[in-house]
C-alpha cells in the first residue's frame, strides 16, 4: 500500500512538471531554467517588501492606509465609547493613532527578516506558487515565517511602544477608564495585538503587490519578471 501511494506521489510530481515544462517550451525566444523561475519568484516578493511593506514603515504608514490601518480590539471599543461620552475624544484619538505609530516604527526594523525568509525558496516552492492562486506567493511566505516573525516582531512592537509613548498613552486611557464607576475593568495584551495586527498589515502589502504582478503586465519591472509570469499567462 505505501509503494502504491509512493508512486501516485511519484507520478504527479512527474505530471506537475511535465505540465511546467510543456508551457516552457511553449515560450517565445528560447527556455527558462528552473533557477530562473526561482530567482523570478523571489524578485517578485523582494519587490512586495521593496515597493509596499517599505510604505508601511513612514509615518501614517498604518494610520492613513485603509488596508492595514490599526482599530481598536472589541475589548478597547468600549474603553474608546466611554472615554468619548465623558469628553476625552481627543485623548482616545491619540490612543488610536499611537498603536499604528509602534507598528509603524517596528515594520522597517523587521524588514530584513522577510528578505531572509525569501531566500530559502526552493524550486519546488517557486514552481507551485507560479502554477498556484494569485496569492499563492503571499501564503507561502506567511506560511513560513509568521511564527518566526511573531517572535521577532513583538519584542519590536514592545520596545517601539515605549519609543512612542504608547505604554504611557494607554496606561493613562485604560487608568480612567477603570475609574469609571461601574465599568469591567480591562487590561488587555496590546503588544501581542498590535504585532499580530502589524504582521496582518505586512502580509496584506505583499498580496497587494503579487496581485498587481500577476495581473499587470507593466508591472513586471524587469525581463526576467516578464518571462517567468509569462508562464502563467499561458
Amino acid at each position: 500500500m505505501i509503494k502504491k501511494i509512493a508512486l501516485v506521489l511519484v507520478i504527479f510530481q512527474l505530471s506537475a512538471c511535465a505540465e511546467l515544462q510543456q508551457v516552457v517550451n511553449q515560450l517565445p525566444n528560447g527556455i527558462i531554467t528552473n533557477d530562473q523561475i526561482g530567482s523570478g519568484l523571489k524578485e517578485a516578493l523582494n519587490n512586495g517588501i521593496t515597493n509596499q511593506v517599505s510604505k508601511l514603515a513612514v509615518q501614517d504608514g498604518f494610520y492613513k492606509n485603509e488596508l492595514t490601518k490599526i482599530l481598536l480590539p472589541e475589548e478597547l471599543q468600549k474603553v474608546d465609547n466611554a472615554l468619548r461620552k465623558i469628553g476625552l475624544s481627543n485623548l482616545a484619538d491619540e490612543g488610536l493613532k499611537v498603536l499604528n505609530r509602534a507598528a509603524e516604527d517596528a515594520v522597517g526594523e523587521a524588514i530584513p527578516i522577510f528578505v531572509d525568509a525569501i531566500k530559502g525558496m526552493s524550486f519546488t516552492d517557486a514552481k507551485n506558487i507560479l502554477m498556484g492562486d494569485k496569492n499563492a506567493a503571499t501564503l507561502y511566505l506567511q506560511g513560513t515565517t509568521s511564527d518566526a516573525l511573531y517572535q521577532k516582531f513583538n519584542p519590536i512592537i514592545a520596545n517601539s511602544f515605549q519609543k512612542v509613548g504608547a505604554d504611557k498613552v494607554w496606561t493613562d486611557l485604560i487608568t480612567r477608564y477603570n475609574n469609571i464607576p461601574f465599568v469591567n475593568k480591562v487590561n488587555p495584551d496590546l503588544t501581542d495585538y498590535v504585532t499580530g495586527e502589524a504582521l496582518r498589515g505586512v502580509f496584506k502589502m505583499v498580496e497587494v503587490e503579487e496581485l498587481d504582478i500577476r495581473t499587470k503586465v507593466a508591472s513586471r519591472t524587469s525581463d526576467l519578471l516578464k518571462r517567468v509570469f509569462a508562464l502563467q499567462d499561458q
